[in-house]
């Protein structure tokens, strides 16, 4: 980073803390504003594709292809599991000497000390619409409850999950064909220029602090694997967001036989039979009763196959009215 023009005020000094692409979003957007990045903590390399090789977070392979610190502990909590982790951290961070920490989809809880580290405190960047959707899977929760917006809240963190007072707030449409992956993409980009124009208002003391309102705080819990089995004795209308909501992780589910497809995409239609009957079959889609209303699926994926169509999917397999969709339980 070439050094601030004479009589300039350097940039904040930066401590960032994020993992996957939506967190590589905002440090990205974080080193083109011109600001000192002194530090990147990310999580620890997990397995990951069919070889189950270690691979770098998004986060990570950023700051190797700037040169920029890199730290990955395993907690950061000095009598948790791994205190050698904590202490290197913790060296690692007064090292840095950061006047701010940016957070994004870190995924470990920052304890007390690393609060209160930085004279400006954590900033978190929190893809809702605070204090709706608290917690870990804000995105996925929205669509899956039909919210219509969601947006971006840079928020003051504290001690609580998702409490701290806002900073800035900017709203984004939930469109009908969202998935979590296609709101992610926008949110991430929106958070990337929300945090970058907060940190500008900081350096000009001029970032103003709002506590969150009382009334309408929501959770979104963490997205369990095993809630991809759809219930098909729900409202077609549910099934569908959740599709949605679960695309591209972990991906709804529904057992055919004896195997487990993915239902990566569908519509709602008029149709009644007994929840999982398939009603209809075509290359339009295969239709299947739900609690009310029917779902046409239009996209599903075989076990070890790629994501088809339904009338590549209808092709290849011997479907017929008066057949099931079983839940995968």
């Amino acid at each position: 980073m070439s050094p601030p023009a004479p009589g300039a005020r350097p940039r904040l000094r930066i401590a960032f803390a994020g993992t996957p692409q939506f967190a590589r979003r905002a440090l990205e957007a974080l080193q083109a504003a011109g600001f000192d990045i002194a530090l990147v903590l990310t999580q620890p390399d997990r397995p990951a594709g069919r070889g189950m090789k270690l691979a770098p977070s998004p986060v990570k392979a950023f700051a190797l292809e700037h040169g920029l610190a890199l730290a990955q502990p395993r907690s950061l909590r000095p009598d948790g599991k791994h205190p050698g982790d904590a202490s290197a951290a913790r060296d690692a961070l007064l090292a840095a000497r950061p006047e701010v920490m940016v957070v994004a989809a870190y995924g470990l809880i920052l304890p007390q000390w690393v609060l209160d580290l930085p004279r400006l405190g954590c900033l978190n960047i929190h893809a809702s619409l605070l204090p709706r959707w608290r917690g870990a899977a804000p995105i996925q929760r929205a669509i899956e409850a039909g919210d219509t917006r969601s947006g971006i809240t840079i928020m003051q963190m504290d001690a609580g999950i998702d409490t701290g007072d806002m900073l800035l707030v900017e709203a984004a449409a939930i469109t009908p064909d969202d998935t979590a992956a296609t709101l992610q993409d926008r949110l991430a980009a929106l958070g990337g220029c929300l945090v970058a124009r907060a940190l500008g208002l900081a350096e000009r003391g001029e970032l103003q602090r709002t506590p969150q309102p009382a009334e309408g705080a929501t959770y979104a819990r963490k997205i369990d694997k095993a809630e991809a089995s759809v219930d098909w004795s729900a409202p077609a209308a549910a099934i569908e967001r959740r599709l949605r909501a679960f695309d591209p992780f972990p991906g709804a589910t529904g057992r055919l036989g004896a195997e487990t497809v993915k239902l990566w995409r569908g519509s709602v239609v008029a149709g009644d039979g007994r929840p999982g009957e398939i009603l209809r079959v075509s290359d339009e889609g295969i239709v299947v009763a739900c609690g009310t209303q029917a779902l046409r699926i239009t996209e599903l994926q075989r076990p070890g196959g790629r994501r088809v169509s339904a009338a590549q999917f209808v092709a290849g397999a011997a479907l017929e009215p008066g057949m099931y969709f079983q839940r995968n339980d």
